[in-house]
């Protein structure tokens, strides 16, 4: 009897330690993969000295929508043409949204870049973009020389201060040869 019972227990850890080997080769596998295409354009262009506002979004988002439906991104797109606006949709099955983007013409702007990154919508949608996290949409990021200036990560924007942001990003400032509080 104590044989059946050595059996039944020998057989368990080797079980579990299958279930720990499969886990972290799949997460190692998640951690090697590679950026996707719209990820890697993100990457390189957020690294020029133009300011970069890179906005995430999908055509099914109510919040997204409401954006749209206000007018605040077209607006802001026009006023500020020394900005590089990059539409990455996300969670969206690999579409790019263009359709909707089309019908508030934000499609036609030479500031405008459209994406679509083709993680799977749902659970195992992508949590990171170019190395930074990603856990809700709307999401909008300002970039300046490779510098993550500001971001705005939970919903929808207010386009007033998103202007200030971007005023304020244009802006050369630093702390070098201030006196240091004691």
């Amino acid at each position: 009897m104590s044989r059946l019972r050595l059996r039944q227990y020998s057989r368990a850890p080797i079980v579990s330690w299958l279930s720990i080997l499969t886990a972290l080769l799949t997460a190692a596998s998640l951690l090697n993969a590679e950026p996707s295409a719209a990820e890697q354009r993100v990457a390189e262009a957020i690294k020029s000295q133009q300011l970069s506002v890179v906005h995430f979004w999908a055509p099914w988002c109510s919040n997204c929508q409401a954006e749209l439906k206000d007018g605040g991104w077209i607006k802001i797109v026009k006023d500020n043409p020394n900005v590089h606006f990059y539409f990455v949709s996300v969670w969206n099955g690999g579409e790019d949204g263009t359709a909707m983007l089309r019908k508030f013409e934000i499609t036609d702007q030479p500031n405008v870049t459209i994406l679509a990154d083709p993680g799977p919508r749902g659970q195992n949608h992508i949590k990171e973009f170019a190395g930074v996290p990603l856990s809700w949409i709307p999401t909008t990021w300002i970039y300046k020389g490779g510098d993550l200036r500001y971001a705005l990560n939970y919903g929808e924007i207010r386009f007033s201060v998103l202007q200030q942001f971007l005023e304020d990003s244009q802006s050369e400032w630093s702390h070098k040869g201030e006196p240091k509080i004691d």
